[in-house]
This record gives structure tokens, sequence and C-alpha cells, in this order.
């Protein structure tokens, strides 16, 4: 099976978005700034999906942001302490990483560091 069946996608918002960023043509233009998630979650071992908005901030290496202050989102505390495998949606390419999540105030980053395996169209 592969990482993303299976995944949970709790809100219709949040399928109608990663439709659209999986999109060849649409996708192209949605997936500058936002990204696919895919995680499994620390308590449940569940598969998730989620649409999060990123920047890169090297060449294998990107930044993810949640304001969980006015948003309640709390994918990110999967991440803490010494962080998960996860893979992404970048440039129309899923690639795999590491994710740790740092907050600060009222912002979570969490930072993934990308590696070649599992590199897909």
């Amino acid at each position: 099976m592969s990482a993303n069946q299976g995944a949970s996608t709790p809100k219709l918002g949040n399928r109608i978005m990663m439709s659209l960023l999986g999109a060849p043509v649409v996708g192209g233009v949605l997936g500058k700034g936002l990204t696919v998630l895919t995680f499994t979650g620390r308590k449940t071992g569940r598969s998730y999906r989620t649409p999060v908005g990123y920047k890169r901030t090297g060449a294998d290496t990107i930044l993810l942001q949640s304001k969980f202050g006015t948003d309640g989102k709390t994918w990110w505390r999967n991440f803490t302490g010494t962080g998960a495998p996860v893979s992404v949606l970048v440039d129309g390419i899923t690639r795999a990483g590491h994710a740790v999540a740092i907050k600060d105030g009222d912002v979570v980053n969490v930072s993934v560091t990308l590696t070649n395996e599992g590199a897909s169209r």
C-alpha cells in the first residue's frame, strides 16, 4: 500500500484542495506555496493527509507553518521531540522527508528535510 492509500482526510475542504493540488494544470498553480503532507499519527498509528502552506528554505528543506492559537490545528504535534517521517508533494513530486516541530509563541514551525527516497510524480 502506498503512503497515500487509506490515509485519513477528515474535512471536505481538505479533500477538495488535495484533489486540486494533485491535478496536473491546477496543481501547478495552487502548488506554489501549498503542499499535501502525509504522516502517521503518533498516538493512533493511522495515516493522515492534510494540505498545508510551505516555503522553501533550502534545496532540500521546506518550512511548514501553523498558527495553532487561531485555527486549532494540532497536526504539528506529531513532529515534536525528535520528529517523524513524512511525505510531501513539492513541485508535482511526492518526496519523503523527516519533520521536526519547533514552537515559537503562537506559531509552530515544522522543518522538513527532504530526501530523494520515494520520489514519484
